[in-house]
């Protein structure tokens, strides 16, 4: 049987009865089928419903923005425009460090360059990264009082002239840390960590003293970056 006139302007004009919350509702104070409204300062608005003994949420925004509380389940995920992610580079290499020469930790193989441009040591950059860890685990170190320089270097498009990022000082005590590792975090760094889209990226390692290793020895580097990929 259609529905009549009546009938419509009664279902249009229906209310449904809400109860507005400052914080999650009781599923305890709702009875089944009850909708209640969760809006914190600086949140989304919540919609919660009572169906089935359970309460059901989603989030309604203002801005576009969309956020989930614990885990988003999908089987098919597609960007149009940028995401954000976190990718990891291996910088492992093996090397007599018998001098306080600066050296270059390889993006791609595993030597130590002392150039920055050399194809090994330069990472041309596809997106805006920043350096979120960076971690170093010697074999082992022989003089115990060496300081080691990590330093992020660029150097921009349409140039060929170095310029430092980044800088952090390890002033660890290395004499009995064979097989330790330490970590630079993104907030260690004397500056932001960031490069930027077409800019060279490099790691230097400076030691402050001669004769830090009395053979090749390897080490172990791993850093982690913050990617902003854009499509």
């Amino acid at each position: 049987m259609p529905l009549t006139d009546r009938d419509l302007r009664k279902l249009i004009n229906t209310k449904q009865g809400s109860v507005e919350f400052q914080g999650k509702p009781s599923i305890n104070g709702m009875v089944d089928g009850q909708v209640a409204i969760e809006k914190k300062s600086n949140s989304q608005l919540a919609l919660y419903r009572k169906k089935y003994g359970k309460l059901w949420k989603t989030y309604m925004s203002s801005d576009g923005n969309q956020y989930v509380d614990r885990t988003l389940t999908a089987n098919t995920l597609k960007y149009t425009n940028k995401f954000i992610d976190h990718r990891m580079f291996l910088h492992n290499f093996e090397y007599n460090w018998s001098s306080t020469t600066k050296i270059y930790v390889p993006w791609h193989g595993t030597g130590e360059q002392s150039d920055f441009l050399d194809e090994r040591t330069a990472f041309l950059v596809p997106f805006t990264m920043v350096c979120h860890k960076l971690l170093f685990r010697p074999s082992a170190i022989d003089t115990a009082d060496t300081h080691i320089v990590f330093t992020i270097e660029k150097v921009t498009d349409g140039s060929t002239s170095i310029s430092t990022v980044a800088t952090f000082d390890a002033t660890t005590a290395w004499s009995g840390t064979a097989g330790t590792m330490i970590t630079i975090n993104e907030s260690d760094w004397d500056n932001s960590p960031k490069v930027s889209l077409g800019e060279a990226v490099g790691i230097a390692l400076t030691p402050d003293n001669a004769n830090i290793t009395s053979g090749s020895r390897q080490f172990h580097i791993t850093s982690l970056w913050r990617v902003e990929v854009v499509i």
